[in-house]
């Protein structure tokens, strides 16, 4: 049996040349994508917000040892309540009487005994009172805390984009694999539509069977329905994407070619020590090592200082005799609590032990995920080489098979089965080969080694 029309050999002399083409690696989009989405992603904004926050509040410490002016006014109004009893008639009466008499004259009166009011009544004090602290052990605490929180919070800002780095990276990766996959699904198409053709041109010419048309259409069928999934997967990976991007859905991807193994250089590497995850519990650490101090520092005193500006007088009268100025000298010292400082201490101390406990701890677990992590690669690494090795294998066995085909030498099942398992050998090797890439990734971000800008 031999073939007229040589157009079906031809895609397959076409599919593996394209198979075994050499491209060179490059991710020049995928290094553009991911500073598009460091830049633009909302959750990152969130925190960069936060961060923002405790700078704030940082400067807000800093200020508390600055001068503060405040003012104050206060009025009252009284009528009634406690009095002071003075003898104004008992002790001046006697006194003026004998005067007029000497005199002659009423030039003295009489005079009433007087009750005092003791609350002020129509009075009026108003102040500018400046305060200064001199000596306060808990403002400098506070002032360390703020700034290591804010430590903090770059930490936090990292380990969310080293999380979106790792993300998008993902699925990048995941996008191109069901790219290719429909790029596969299509060549097959061609490739079993070509068959089609040619089997229906042999039927009409009564060299094959009616069972062979039937499988051909078949096959079609198949692979169509192949392919309309793997459009919508990409689709699917597509919408993701972009989403990690803060794009629009529908917008598109460029691709790298990626046809290499990534570099293995991480395998052996047990390095955990760039995690954010540790950054975060280090600075903890320290944290609450000033709150330890702070919640010692009642030993210390507090001592300030103060001064007032203003004026006091009934009726609101303003002149020289209502203006004033006070100036004081403040200390405070905590001499006794019940020991409510003393449990403060111990709390804080625990906290300590209770922090260097889970450092270890998450130490170890993060060791654990890097050594997981690596074991995958290596098993992505070997599913792909055997994945390579038996493309290479199917491409030949179906080669051959074309060939005893177009002779009469091999029924059209036989093809059909050496087609078969050379499509399922080309999208086993675009899985294995993304699947290491997305393993590579995860080595990425269980040892931090992804530099982040």
């Amino acid at each position: 049996m031999k073939f007229r029309n040589q157009t079906f050999y031809q895609l397959l002399l076409l599919s593996s040349a394209l198979l075994a083409a050499p491209i060179v690696k490059a991710q020049g989009k995928l290094d553009e994508y991911i500073r598009d989405g460091l830049a633009s992603n909302e959750s990152i904004k969130q925190q960069n917000f936060v961060l923002e926050k405790n700078v704030y509040a940082l400067k807000e410490a800093k200020s508390m040892f600055l001068p503060e002016v405040t003012f104050s006014t206060t009025y009252t109004k009284a009528d009634g309540g406690r009095t002071i009893d003075f003898p104004t008639g008992d002790l001046f009466n006697g006194v003026y009487a004998t005067l007029n008499q000497l005199t002659g004259t009423n030039a003295f009166p009489q005079l009433q005994n007087q009750k005092i009011l003791l609350n002020p009544d129509n009075f009026y004090d108003a102040k500018f009172r400046t305060t200064l602290p001199i000596l306060n052990a808990e403002l400098i605490y506070n002032k360390r805390i703020k700034k290591q929180q804010i430590d903090l919070q770059k930490a936090e800002v990292l380990l969310y984009k080293r999380e979106l780095v790792k993300e998008i990276k993902t699925a990048y990766y995941t996008y191109l694999k069901a790219v290719n996959a429909t790029d596969i699904y299509q060549s097959s198409l061609r490739l079993v539509e070509e068959g089609q053709r040619i089997n229906t041109k042999l039927y009409e010419n009564s060299k094959v069977n009616r069972t062979v048309v039937l499988r051909s259409q078949n096959e079609v069928s198949k692979i169509n329905a192949s392919l309309t999934s793997a459009r919508k997967t990409a689709e699917s990976a597509r919408y993701y994407f972009n989403f990690l991007l803060n794009r629009p859905l529908t917008d598109s991807i460029l691709s790298d070619n990626i046809k290499v193994l990534p570099a293995n250089e991480q395998l052996g590497g047990n390095s955990v020590s760039g995690r954010e995850e540790l950054s975060k519990l280090r600075i903890a650490k320290d944290i609450n090592g000033n709150l330890t101090g702070l919640a010692k520092s009642y030993i210390v005193p507090k001592l300030g200082t103060f001064i007032d500006l203003g004026s006091q007088a009934f009726d609101w009268k303003f002149n020289n005799n209502s203006r004033y100025y006070l100036f004081g000298v403040s200390l405070q010292w905590n001499l006794f609590s019940s020991g409510k400082n003393n449990y403060r201490v111990k709390q804080a101390i625990a906290d300590q032990h209770a922090l260097a406990s889970q450092t270890d701890h998450v130490q170890q677990q993060l060791l654990t995920e890097l050594k997981v992590r690596q074991a995958g690669m290596q098993s992505a690494i070997a599913q792909y080489q055997a994945a390579e090795s038996q493309l290479k294998t199917c491409q030949t066995y179906y080669g051959d098979m074309l060939k005893l085909y177009k002779q009469g030498m091999a029924i059209y099942i036989e093809l059909l089965d050496a087609q078969n398992q050379w499509i399922d050998a080309q999208l086993k090797t675009n899985i294995a080969l993304y699947d290491t890439w997305i393993a590579n990734t995860a080595i990425e971000r269980a040892n931090a080694s992804f530099t982040i800008q």
